[in-house]
């Protein structure tokens, strides 16, 4: 059997909900389906028991992320690993600007290879390392998003410092969001939140809909011990205007 028909074999076809959401991008979208469920599990990106389940519990639950991103803003995946939901999100708001964040090799390399199969070079960009590492040198973006790599305070401490002066967190979560959220305000709190909410993304598209907690933030993300970097990124050029919803 030829590697082609073996991904034939065992990935299914797009469900009818992803035709809704990802619209003329579908073929794109079932191109990265492929390759998730070919040299994605081969490179050990994803287990191969989740093929059958790429479009419901992986593509879909990131590409309705798109519903609660506010319009024409940078965005930044923490932890991007296989590019979920970086790359879902690319294909649906062609209106974003994306940076992929993560730290290993194989996993940059395998992101660089779904940008350019894609054609998403001039809209998705690749940054290899932790967010703590390359925090004195990233440009602060609007919103960051991640997907369940870590408990929602470890999580913040990570992604919250690369946000720009009121921008946003976006974690997709699972059912204790709630829970998780309540524990982890203290956390948050000295990391500059202002305000936080538990949504949910494509209700009436995805069965179930995606859970998603929002952290905002105010003036200083990270808090008073990050207020000293925001302002010299703001020196630079940064607005520190709220961004468009």
């Amino acid at each position: 059997m030829t590697q082609d028909r073996a991904v034939e074999a065992t990935l299914p076809e797009p469900p009818e909900a992803a035709r809704k959401v990802f619209g003329e991008r579908l073929g794109d979208a079932v191109r990265y389906a492929e390759l998730l469920a070919d040299i994605g599990v081969g490179r050990g990106l994803i287990g191969p028991r989740e093929v059958p389940r790429l479009w419901e519990r992986h593509l879909l639950n990131c590409a309705v992320l798109s519903e609660v991103v506010p319009e024409e803003v940078t965005v930044c995946d923490v932890g991007s690993g296989a590019g979920l939901p970086g790359i879902p999100l690319a294909l649906v708001r062609p209106d974003l600007r994306i940076t992929l964040l993560e730290p290993l090799l194989r996993r940059i390399n395998f992101l660089g290879e779904v940008v350019e199969l894609l054609g998403l070079e001039d809209q998705v960009s690749l940054v290899r390392g932790r967010a703590e590492e390359v925090l004195p040198t990233f440009t602060p973006v609007h919103v960051v998003t991640a997907r369940a790599v870590a408990p929602l305070d470890r999580l913040a401490g990570w992604g919250v410092p690369l946000l720009r002066p009121y921008g946003e967190m976006l974690a997709i979560k699972g059912e204790t969001a709630e829970e998780e959220l309540k524990a982890a305000r203290g956390a948050l709190a000295k990391l500059g939140m202002v305000r936080s909410s538990v949504l949910h993304a494509g209700v009436g598209v995805v069965d179930p809909p995606s859970t998603v907690v929002r952290v905002e933030v105010g003036e200083s993300p990270g808090g008073v011990r990050f207020a000293a970097k925001r302002a010299k990124a703001a020196r630079r050029g940064g607005s520190s205007r709220r961004p468009r919803r």
